[in-house]
């Protein structure tokens, strides 16, 4: 077969069944799956922070002060534009860096490319927009691996940096601060609705913009950043998936003010027209169980699980501080919001009200 020779024609989206973040094994299947590990005997010392809770990355104590903060995280197209979607899936990938309060310091790229129905332009292309955002996150690509295969898949390994008494964990939230987000809820249904072909890429150019905003945020905050003691980026599971992790971990709950979630202009036109992914269906199915919705429902009920990618991050900040925290943070995240509490663990982990 001939391989294909021009990128700018191919519809990226189309390519694959889901895209983005939306394409995560649910929550209830990823616990499933990952059960035999909880069962390992085998203990290592130097681990702080693994898998069994849930957290955005690794943290390996490294020196006497030092820790590695290892992650990596991959998807196939959420758009149509290879340059975009490479922009993308690095930004998503080093955010979960940032949600330990580290730095990226290297990027390994992962990419599967179906070399039969894609001309290696797309390729190219991809990897145009994974060095622009690492260039802006001041990151070397230091190398990666590649295979042949049915989907275009592309994301990154990252290695971060972080100082052992400033890890931010999603076990550290405490009765009394606030909750803070930094980016708009509505990526899972306008990239919904792009590969719909309800709407096209500059119709959702607000998104696409978040999308590709780094979640750094440390360097905006100077002494304020000890008012932070937890956090985690917002990503597939949608805001209620991920506030729920928080809040388990932590044993703590949640009070969510729904009217304050930013979202983008039209996230709840799109879900009321029923413009939803599968994950709107598993990211519910996982959470409703502990959540007092208060009467919320419809649309904005929907926006709550929708499933997020390169999403904002969630963060717990003392009360306080956090005027100065939200203005800090508006120079990076225009929508940053005060979205509710931390307030001892009730009968629900989570309370919308």
């Amino acid at each position: 077969m001939e391989k294909p020779t021009e990128s700018s024609s191919v519809r990226l989206t189309h390519t694959v069944k889901k895209g983005g973040c939306a394409a995560k094994l649910s929550v209830s299947d990823l616990r499933e799956l990952l059960a035999p590990l909880a069962k390992s005997s085998v203990k290592f010392p130097d681990v702080i922070v693994d898998g069994s809770t849930f957290d955005d990355a690794a943290v390996l104590r490294w020196s006497k002060d030092q820790a590695l903060v290892q992650t990596l995280d991959f998807f196939t197209p959420i758009v149509d534009s290879p340059f975009v979607f490479g922009q993308i899936a690095s930004a998503n990938a080093l955010s979960d860096v940032y949600a330990m309060g580290g730095e990226p310091v290297s990027a390994m790229a992962i990419l599967s490319f179906p070399l039969t129905s894609l001309p290696l332009s797309v390729g190219q292309e991809v990897m145009r927009g994974c060095l622009q955002i690492l260039a802006d996150a001041e990151t070397p690509l230091v190398g990666g691996h590649t295979i042949d295969d049915d989907t275009l898949k592309f994301g990154l390994s990252v290695s971060g940096r972080v100082h052992e008494n400033r890890i931010l964990t999603n076990q550290k939230a405490r009765p009394g601060q606030t909750l803070v987000l930094t980016k708009p809820l509505g990526t899972g249904t306008a990239c919904a609705a792009l590969k719909q072909g309800e709407v096209s890429e500059e119709g959702i150019a607000e998104e696409i913009r978040s999308m590709c905003t780094l979640n750094k945020f440390l360097d905006l905050l100077g002494e304020f950043e000890s008012s932070i003691s937890a956090a985690t980026d917002v990503t597939g599971f949608g805001l209620l998936g991920h506030a729920l992790n928080l809040a388990r971990e932590s044993a703590v709950t949640l009070q969510i003010h729904s009217a304050n979630v930013p979202r983008f202009a039209d996230s709840l036109k799109f879900l009321d027209r029923g413009i939803l992914t599968k994950a709107h269906r598993t990211n519910w199915e996982a959470t409703r169980d502990h959540v007092d919705l208060n009467g919320v429902e419809g649309p904005l009920q929907k926006l709550l699980v929708d499933p997020q990618t390169s999403g904002g991050l969630l963060l717990a900040v003392d009360s306080e501080k956090v005027d100065e925290v939200i203005f800090r943070l508006q120079k990076r995240f225009a929508k940053v919001s005060k979205i509710g509490l931390v307030v001892p663990r009730a009968h629900h982990y989570l309370q919308i009200q």
